[in-house]
């Protein structure tokens, strides 16, 4: 995705197609609400610019990363989505619990695109700091949430 060096959330041009019917939840962390609701509202436009909006986008917030899981879940079973995207940030600390959450979130996300064979985008940023995550939530690393908005609408076009 985004490297120091580059912003990769310009690629508008690279033949995706829309997906008009396609349901999609997005579920967002409240936890860092800064980062997240800008991660969500860029998602949301992308998706409405692909054929999502309307009943057929499910918005949903969870306390933090780790409820990400459960979300996804209540998304599927409750709303019989097509796809869902999960936006979170967790921001390294003192302590060992960013790496305990990033990896829990992570190994649960991959596991619910098994178990529902329906595509959990990953949208959770992992950073260093405070800086790092607003630069990957519409700063000059460009914008998670579209990342990972196009992301599913390329599963999608599978």
């Amino acid at each position: 995705m985004s490297s120091a060096n580059k912003n990769l959330s310009n690629f508008r041009q690279d033949g995706l197609k829309k997906v008009n019917g396609k349901k999609v939840a997005i579920i967002t962390a409240e936890w860092n609400e800064e980062v997240t609701f800008a991660l969500r509202d860029a998602a949301v436009e992308f998706l409405n610019e692909y054929g999502v909006s309307g009943e057929n986008l499910i918005l949903k917030q969870v306390p933090g990363s780790f409820e990400l899981i459960y979300g996804a879940i209540q998304a599927f079973e409750k709303y019989d989505v097509d796809g869902v995207i999960v936006l979170g940030c967790v921001i390294q600390g003192e302590t060992p619990h960013f790496t305990f959450i990033s990896q829990a979130v992570a190994t649960g996300i991959a596991e619910l695109n098994i178990t529902y064979q329906k595509p959990v985008i990953f949208g959770v940023l992992t950073t260093l700091d405070t800086q790092q995550a607003k630069e990957r939530a519409g700063g000059k690393h460009g914008n998670k949430g579209t990342e990972a908005a196009a992301s599913l609408i390329k599963v999608f076009n599978l």
